[in-house]
């Protein structure tokens, strides 16, 4: 896949394209991107993605933060497995966000990335004040030489998949149904740096989490069984806690911490990723460390048993 971030060095030719944000890639994405992909196919042009660097919507509201469901190198790297010939990653600016939806695809779609057939999202809106329709879209392709289609929707186990259903599911901790509509685990990576130093004293040393992306979503307090992938590529199984460390009066500040089963070393200044298998249970306050002890220890063999019968 060419990835193009400057609109004046395209090397694409005449093409099937479809636009959006495309964060986390989900099931519903990816079924958008077969359909691309296909026409293409069918009408012997390239297939091509229109996305953005940000999110739109933190330029057009500056206090806006998204509860993102991938990075932006994630995203360029899933949207990269799905077979189309280019991404276009463009820069998204108030100009930009001043466009109508026929000055938009005029200018870009057309004049620009030269896309022969637009594939339209079945619930996607584009151009300044998202007030086109569907038909206004047919209307302004009729007049342009772009042929608009309107994409199938995608429902999976009763649900229209969207970006927004999988951050519900995961703000309500359901990170395996989570997983079933992105089609993989959902992952969080970030720099190990230092904790409260707490959990070598408890025979548990944790592996404090930062994230990479601040506006990435973290999942709903509690317990996980996960699996973990250090940088150089070694993978371990884990226990990870987000929460505020109720036992240990932590207040309100919400910590990432993950032990991994079976390792011995430093972490700190690391990078790794964790990919989250299950939810255990809540966060809750014991009555002493002792107690906190033996729940880690019940939680340690749950996650053992957990993935090693999920890698057979």
């Amino acid at each position: 896949m060419i990835l193009i971030r400057d609109l004046n060095k395209v090397a694409t030719g005449p093409c099937v394209a479809t636009i959006g944000f495309f964060d986390g890639v989900h099931r519903g994405h990816q079924f958008l991107v077969e359909q691309v992909l296909r026409l293409a196919m069918e009408r012997g042009l390239d297939a091509l993605l229109v996305s953005f660097d940000v999110h739109p919507r933190q330029v057009m509201q500056s206090e806006y933060k998204p509860l993102l469901l991938s990075t932006l190198a994630e995203k360029c790297r899933l949207l990269e497995q799905t077979g189309v010939d280019a991404c276009v990653l463009l820069h998204f600016t108030p100009e930009m966000a001043a466009l109508s939806a026929y000055d938009f695809m005029r200018e870009i779609l057309r004049d620009r990335l030269q896309v022969r057939v637009l594939v339209i999202g079945y619930d996607h809106h584009f151009g300044r004040g998202g007030k086109d329709t569907f038909a206004d879209y047919v209307r302004y392709g009729k007049e342009l030489g772009i042929d608009i289609v309107h994409a199938e929707a995608l429902e999976w186990s009763g649900v229209h998949v969207s970006s927004s259903v999988v951050r519900s599911l995961l703000l309500e901790g359901e990170v395996e149904m989570a997983a079933g509509c992105l089609k993989r685990l959902y992952t969080l990576s970030g720099k190990v740096v230092h904790g409260f130093h707490l959990g070598h004293e408890l025979g548990f040393p944790t592996a404090n989490i930062q994230p990479d992306d601040s506006c990435q979503l973290i999942p709903k307090t509690g317990v996980y069984a996960v699996r973990v992938t250090l940088d150089n590529g070694e993978m371990y199984a884990g226990m990870l806690n987000i929460g505020n460390r109720p036992t240990m009066d932590n207040g309100n500040k919400i910590s990432i911490e993950v032990h991994l089963l079976h390792f011995e070393g430093d972490l700190y200044g690391r990078h790794l990723q964790v990919a989250f298998v299950k939810r255990l249970r809540d966060e809750k306050r014991f009555r002493n460390t002792g107690e906190l002890v033996n729940q880690l220890k019940r939680d340690a063999r749950e996650v053992s048993d957990l993935l090693l019968i999920s890698e057979k």
